[in-house]
């Protein structure tokens, strides 16, 4: 009889967009403050607490992975789709750090080790960025065809983009300016560049697997998160509310695959619709106070309410859905094979 892997060699990087998730929405609660006063405060210090142990259990997890099944490890930095979830270890730290600000103020006694996880965190996703993108210039596998790196070409790819535009979020209120606008700018100069390649890729050469039609969603995190450190930099209006349209459209645009997205089943890639989803929510909600004494603030305040409750709804049904899937022991197994070609590291 074929012994059975052990659970602990399937908990690859892409769990770490769990983080990124439940930062995004505690982040999300602390802007709906204003609004809907100290119960949203309470509300993102739940999820922020969550957030961090779900953190720690990874990490842990990933350590004992790493020791346990090397092997494992290896194959998803080979892996052409899961080598880009690196990035989310880092993303996910200086979400925490940003959550800790955001609830905590940037004079807190424990600003020191802030300071730290931020200083580890950024360089950490510098590094990954440079990792990421250096695969491109990659030599195919022997024997691959003309061609063969495109089906490596996913929205995935924006996570270590959208890794770098995050760093600001806490880097600036802890007085990292210009640390923090070096990593801005490199996710600004990224952004365009790694949303047209998927679209280049799905035009040309072939669609996603299904599996991984969620993943389009990212496509929505980069304009969310640029708009709220533009907000945190004091932009004018005009300009938020010029990149707040370009997520609505890619909110709408990647809207109309939701009935194929919902027809997949449950897996760890349909994490990539809750942080992209809550941080368009969040600029929604600081787009509200900028627009507060103007004829379009109640329908905007309307709009803003709408949609943390939509992803308050969404990211509960990841958790849910999560949980259940790991006590049937559907997740942490191995992934169906998709047809894609790897390429050399």
């Amino acid at each position: 009889m074929t012994q059975q892997p052990h659970p602990l060699k399937f908990i690859h990087p892409g769990w770490f967009s769990l983080v990124m998730g439940l930062c995004g929405l505690a982040l999300a609660w602390h802007a709906a403050s204003g609004l809907l006063g100290p119960m949203a405060s309470g509300v993102s210090v739940v999820l922020g607490l969550l957030a961090a142990a779900v953190l720690g259990v990874l990490v842990v997890a990933s350590l004992l992975r790493w020791q346990r099944h090397p092997d494992a490890l290896a194959e998803d930095l080979r892996h052409p789709v899961r080598h880009a979830f690196v990035a989310a270890l880092p993303a996910g730290l200086l979400l925490l750090v940003t959550v800790a600000v955001a609830l905590l103020g940037a004079d807190t006694p424990v600003r020191p080790l802030l300071n730290s996880v931020w200083w580890a965190a950024a360089l950490g996703q510098l590094w990954v960025t440079v990792w990421t993108l250096g695969r491109w210039f990659a030599v195919p596998a022997p024997g691959a065809a003309p061609g063969s790196l495109w089906p490596a070409v996913t929205p995935v790819l924006l996570i270590p983009v959208v890794g770098n535009v995050l760093v600001p979020l806490a880097g600036l209120p802890l007085g990292h300016e210009v640390w923090s606008m070096v990593h801005f700018g490199i996710g600004v100069f990224f952004w365009p560049v790694v949303f047209t390649l998927p679209v280049v890729r799905r035009l040309t050469h072939s669609p996603l697997p299904d599996r991984l039609l969620p993943a389009w969603m990212i496509t929505l995190a980069p304009p969310s998160v640029v708009g709220v450190v533009l907000h945190q930099l004091g932009a004018p209006l005009l300009v938020l509310v010029a990149v707040w349209g370009v997520g609505l459209f890619v909110l709408l645009w990647v809207g109309t695959l939701a009935k194929r997205i919902a027809a997949q089943p449950f897996g760890i890639p349909f994490w990539a619709l809750s942080f992209p989803l809550a941080a368009f929510t969040t600029l929604t909600l600081r787009l509200t106070e900028r627009l507060q004494g103007t004829a379009s603030h109640g329908m905007a305040q309307t709009g803003a309410m709408v949609l943390l409750a939509i992803t308050t709804i969404v990211i509960t049904w990841l958790v849910l859905a999560t949980v259940r899937g790991l006590r049937q022991g559907t997740l942490l197994a191995p992934e169906p094979v998709a047809q894609i070609a790897p390429v050399a590291s």
